[in-house]
């Protein structure tokens, strides 16, 4: 077992324990980006050695579905940014793991509040811009649901990211066509997204497997050697939700409940321990 693998089925665990420790969370989309997250955080994006808001001379990542935060929060925790242990305080009141991440709280890596969908890429945008005219050659990167694209200001901000050639930005979209009430095309169709990124301008990259650490890893290198040639970079990365639980996967039930203590042991005898439990 790769070091990766043995970090995708940490997080998981840590996804899955987080959320039953205060019957509350969502941990399907979580699942569903986990090897997403780690890939990038380990192995793709240039980061520094501790954590300031300024973010020079390092790429960023902005989360623009924070209801996903128990996957950010596994990740930042593993990859350094705080003590492993304080997973443990999800969503406890005057925790700095609050339900949707917060700024005010002080959480290394934690650069936006993400509570309200549709902001993301609007933030991604303008750190983008700033890292253009401060001459730094890195890339910002975020991350979105495809039910958040129902959301008007992305495309504001998608139409205004490639009139103005914000070519050091990779968006995903997390294409698992759930959301909270059910599936896409039943809640709002958005018809045929890749077409629609296209049509705003954008260079279009489809992910067929989200869930798969190679093609995750391939699909991130592509992007990359398409910035900087004056269009933004889109992902449109295929998962499936709940992935690694098998009660979970494919269905929008698992989108924000909690398991009870059974559902959490299968769960964890289905992903085994392979670094540390908090």
């Amino acid at each position: 077992m790769t070091t990766t693998q043995k970090l995708i089925f940490q997080v998981r665990r840590d996804i899955v324990r987080m959320v039953h420790s205060n019957n509350s969370g969502h941990p399907g989309g979580s699942l569903g980006c986990t090897e997403f997250l780690v890939v990038l955080f380990f192995q793709i994006m240039k980061r520094k050695d501790g954590f300031d808001m300024n973010g020079f001379d390092e790429d960023l990542f902005f989360l623009s579905n924070g209801h996903i935060s128990p996957v950010f929060y596994s990740v930042l925790a593993r990859s350094g940014y705080f003590p492993i242990e304080e997973l443990s305080t999800f969503r406890d009141i005057n925790s700095r793991l609050q339900g949707h991440p917060t700024t005010h709280e002080g959480l290394p890596g934690i650069r936006i509040a993400s509570g309200s969908l549709g902001q993301g890429l609007s933030v991604s945008i303008g750190a983008a811009l700033t890292k253009k005219m401060n001459g730094e050659k890195n890339i910002v990167y975020s991350l979105h649901g495809d039910g958040e694209l129902q959301e008007g200001q992305n495309w504001e901000a998608i139409m205004y990211a490639a009139a103005n050639k914000v070519d050091n930005l990779i968006c995903t979209i997390d294409n698992n066509n759930k959301q909270i009430d059910g599936d896409l095309k039943d809640v709002l169709d958005l018809g045929n997204i890749e077409s629609k990124f296209k049509s705003f301008g954008w260079l279009t990259i489809n992910l067929e497997n989200g869930n798969d650490i190679d093609e995750v890893k391939a699909a991130l290198i592509k992007a990359k050697e398409k910035c900087f040639s004056g269009k933004p970079v889109v992902i449109i990365m295929k998962t499936v939700m709940g992935n690694g639980v098998d009660y979970m996967m494919g269905t929008h039930k698992w989108h924000g409940v909690a398991p009870n203590d059974k559902e959490l042991e299968i769960a964890l005898n289905q992903n085994p321990e392979t670094l540390n439990d908090y």
